[in-house]
């Protein structure tokens, strides 16, 4: 077994290591999720804590750890005889993101539990993890239906393996600690509220920091055992200090004003349901135990709202993280304690919240260890002056600048200043047409391991979803040849049944935008960035991707590669610039070759095409092709091409004026799917344009031309 890095070891990252150590000091916080950048400590920081728990008492030979002073009387391995158990570490269990269902709940024989009624169950992670640590990397990329039973798990303590009428029950009491890296993709609500903290992690920008972090990890990997032991005296005084916490839980008193403070800041946040409540006086406990106090301070309700109530605040996915301190601050002040207590404690342990010299050690050697210092210290001293030196270069920022930049070259033409996009909202409900196979999500009909059962079939591979009526039709007339005897039937294996079910699939929807200079393209891009914004925020509900190509000048650009991530999403729409002349065929070219990409990634995922334009083709731009065809015979080849690859499409017409060329109907036609003019793109109807494309590819094109291609 490889030595894991020492928690004690981790340098900086003061907020990530206090809000695990809340956690391991009272499981009842309710887990971490911890939000940052690749490459910054997060993992490193979660395997390092289980070495930090306290020992778990089992009972010898169960399965599930069953405490031996409270067994679970629906235990499988039950029931248990009283008597002592063992002792062995905590565990820390790893979900990885592409685990199967059957190995979160665990497996249940259906065979022998149909032939020999035998609950023969093989526990799974959920189970591995009661009274430890279950641990999540890139939990935003976890599919839905393992979020679904986290989510069940989580709010019941307990675990329930169904299979058509043969249940297996246990208790799953975990510390649930995530991490993710935002611009992979968003949370799903309800999983980001089962999360009691999260915490924002960075790389420092500090050279003397980084340095220590460099020398600290090739110190590790050079000897583990040696940098280990070199760091046992930090992480044995850290273990003792939490168990000293937890012993010292039980007595801390949460007056009244704590409760006011907690309260009122809940309320003054508009933070929903009682949850964040809950979570910040469980924190706020925690802080005064690890402190060694008995009595919560303001200081440790401020601390506890910084840490429970930034991913709760969020009223929708582009706000971002975080609190506004000095209105905390206010919130705070109008609740004084009511005995403030002038002599302050000394703390036992030296400052670590500046990682800075004291990380890196008296003598600069590798794993140089600071001062007392791998955990963190009081709750009031470690965040304000990192908050103050982040906001402080902010303010002299702009979004957009005022003055249009003028290109180089004649066929861009000038360009204008990104156009910010319009209020978003609401969208119908989207789909693609037809039936498809593809990633799990809530918009378009597919056939999918979860949904409602549609008929049944012989199993490829494991058996995971049984039809029973399927199953006992297709052994009933053999059960005289095989010597039936008794009431059981005799089931064989060539008997079992898959059941096939259909649920809802997330899919992708492709814009193609104009850009270029021609008339209204400011207004009408400041439309279809809200349009697309919306679309997201509805993707990010229904799990879908949403993609962007914008074209002008003489190129197309993939302003927006596909994604869930509606924050990287929305920060990339407001940059984008228009100006310049048309180069249509560009623009559906690059459409086709990231189509053909994001069919190799993804296969089952069937795409949608939404081009924005007025058809006019005024520059061939990078399109290729023919040296003698004109840029609108480009256009119309490059959507034929669209066309053949069964991409189902539909084109907003933009053209004004009083005299109209009728090019977008033709660039329709081209690629098989309806045209919309110009008056009906408004904010609330763009969305509702992409719901009806299943009447319009319908009435515009033959009937397997929009379907092949999924």
């Amino acid at each position: 077994m490889s030595t894991p890095y020492p928690f004690t070891a981790v340098v900086g990252q003061s907020d990530l290591r206090l809000a695990l150590l809340l956690n391991a000091v009272s499981p009842a916080v309710g887990g971490v999720l911890v939000r940052g950048e690749k490459g910054t400590a997060k993992s490193t920081a979660v395997r390092a804590l289980s070495a930090l728990l306290p020992k778990v008492d089992v009972v010898s030979g169960c399965r599930f750890s069953c405490a031996p002073a409270g067994p679970d009387p629906a235990c499988p391995d039950g029931p248990h005889e009283p008597g002592p158990g063992a002792l062995r570490p905590a565990r820390m269990v790893e979900l990885p993101v592409g685990a199967s269902e059957d190995r979160l709940v665990g497996a249940l024989d259906i065979e022998r539990a149909l032939a020999e009624g035998v609950k023969a169950f093989e526990p799974g992670l959920l189970a591995d993890a009661h009274r430890g640590i279950l641990y999540v990397d890139e939990v935003n990329l976890l599919h839905d239906h393992l979020i679904d039973l986290l989510l069940d798990a989580a709010a019941m303590g307990a675990s329930y393996v169904e299979r058509e009428g043969v249940s297996v029950r246990h208790a799953a009491r975990f510390l649930l600690v995530g991490t993710m890296n935002p611009e992979e993709g968003e949370l799903r609500p309800q999983l980001l509220d089962r999360f009691g903290l999260t915490v924002e992690v960075a790389a420092s920008r500090e050279p003397a920091q980084r340095v220590e972090v460099v020398r600290r990890r090739l110190a590790y990997e050079d000897d583990p055992a040696g940098f280990a032991t070199r760091w046992a005296g930090d992480e044995h005084e850290i273990r003792a200090r939490v168990v000293a916490a937890r012993a010292l839980l039980p007595k801390v008193s949460l007056g009244d004003t704590a409760l006011l403070q907690i309260a009122a800041t809940c309320a003054g946040f508009e933070v929903d349901g009682m949850r964040a409540d809950i979570v910040m006086a469980r924190t706020a406990t925690a802080l005064a135990a690890w402190a060694g106090r008995t009595e919560v301070r303001k200081e440790d309700v401020r601390q506890a709202a910084l840490l429970a109530l930034p991913h709760r605040r969020r009223r929708n996915p582009f706000d971002a993280p975080g609190l506004d301190e000095d209105m905390l601050d206010r919130i705070l002040d109008e609740f004084p304690d009511e005995e403030p207590e002038p002599d302050p404690e000394p703390e036992p342990q030296g400052p670590d919240d500046d990682g800075g010299p004291e990380d890196g050690g008296p003598d600069g050697g590798p794993g140089g260890t600071p001062p007392q210092g791998g955990g963190p210290d009081t709750p009031g001293t470690e965040r304000q002056p990192e908050s103050d030196s982040a906001d402080a270069p902010q303010a002299p920022e702009s979004p957009e600048s005022p003055e249009p930049q003028p290109s180089a070259q004649e066929s861009t033409g000038p360009e204008q200043a990104a156009v910010r996009a319009a209020e978003p909202f609401r969208t119908k409900m989207l789909s693609v047409p037809g039936l498809g196979e593809g990633a799990s999500g809530r918009r378009s009909r597919a056939r999918t391991a979860h949904g409602r059962t549609t008929g049944a079939q012989r199993p490829r591979g494991h058996l995971t979803k049984l039809h029973l009526a399927a199953t006992i039709q297709a052994a009933a007339p053999h059960q005289k040849a095989r010597g039936r005897s008794g009431r059981g039937l005799v089931i064989r294996k060539d008997d079992l049944r898959q059941a096939s079910r259909e649920g809802r699939e997330g899919n992708l929807v492709l814009f193609v935008v104009d850009a270029s200079g021609s008339m209204a393209a400011r207004q009408r891009m400041g439309a279809v960035k809200g349009a697309v914004l919306s679309l997201l925020l509805d993707a990010y509900q229904r799990r879908d991707k949403v993609g962007l190509i914008t074209f002008r000048g003489a190129t197309a650009e993939l302003a927006l590669p596909p994604t869930s991530s509606v924050d990287a999403a929305a920060a990339r729409l407001e940059q984008l610039p228009t100006g310049g002349r048309t180069p249509l065929a560009a623009g559906l070219l690059k459409a086709h070759e990231v189509l053909r990409i994001e069919r190799l990634r993804d296969p089952s995922r069937r795409p949608l095409l939404v081009v924005v334009t007025d058809g006019r083709a005024t520059s061939a731009g990078n399109a290729g092709g023919r040296t003698d065809s004109t840029p609108r015979e480009l256009a119309g080849h490059s959507a034929r091409l669209l066309q053949a690859g069964g991409v189902a499409s539909v084109v907003v017409d933009c053209e004004s004026g009083p005299v109209r060329l009728g090019l977008a109907g033709v660039l329709a036609r081209d690629l098989g799917g309806p045209a919309v003019t110009l008056d009906g793109l408004r904010a609330d109807s763009l969305a509702g344009l992409v719901k009806n494309v299943r009447t319009a590819v319908a009435a515009t094109a033959s009937p397997n031309s929009n379907r092949r291609a999924a």
